[in-house]
Order: structure tokens, then C-alpha cells, then sequence
């Protein structure tokens, strides 16, 4: 049985790991880019902080994990938070 990608978010985003800032810019299934500085879970629902009110002023999000398509962290990390996270891999050594 194949797990579904709003699985895999939910779980991404259920155990983040302390390591790692809860903020970044999440991309939609629609192509939006929503930036935020936190976020919580409810279900099968995220809810995001933004970092700045959006054209709108809107300061929330609340989308379901199956409208996720792209996660981008704009911190500077190390390969030990995303095998926190439950990445498998290593980092090129230069």
C-alpha cells in the first residue's frame, strides 16, 4: 500500500524536530507561496503564522496536507536536523 503524499506531510510536520525552526516558505498545490514563522496541526489541517500579512491582510492559514506541494526552510542547517527529521542520505563533503 503506497503512502500518500498529504501522509507524509502531516508526519513531516507532526514530528518536527526541535532542531530545525518551525518556518519557511510553503508552496501550494495552486503555486502559492506563503511564507511563515510557525504553524500548528489540527487533524488533517495546518494551520501557518504568516511572517508578514499577505496583499489581503491576511496573518493565517489554515490549509489541509494534501495542498502542500513544496516545503522551502530558509535557515542555514546541518545534516543532523533533517536525519532528526527522518531523512536518509548525506550531505556532499567538499
Amino acid at each position: 500500500m503506497a503512502i500518500e503524499a498529504h501522509e507524509t506531510w502531516r508526519e513531516l510536520f507532526s514530528k518536527w524536530p526541535a532542531s530545525i525552526p518551525k518556518r519557511g516558505v510553503l508552496v501550494s498545490t495552486l503555486n502559492e507561496a506563503m511564507p511563515f514563522k510557525s504553524f500548528f496541526i489540527k487533524g488533517d489541517t495546518l494551520l501557518l503564522e504568516r511572517t508578514n500579512p499577505d496583499a489581503i491582510g491576511a496573518r493565517f492559514i489554515i490549509l489541509g496536507f494534501d495542498a502542500i506541494h513544496m516545503l522551502k526552510l530558509v535557515d542555514p542547517l546541518k545534516e543532523e536536523a533533517f536525519t532528526a527529521a527522518g531523512f536518509v542520505g548525506h550531505f556532499a563533503k567538499l
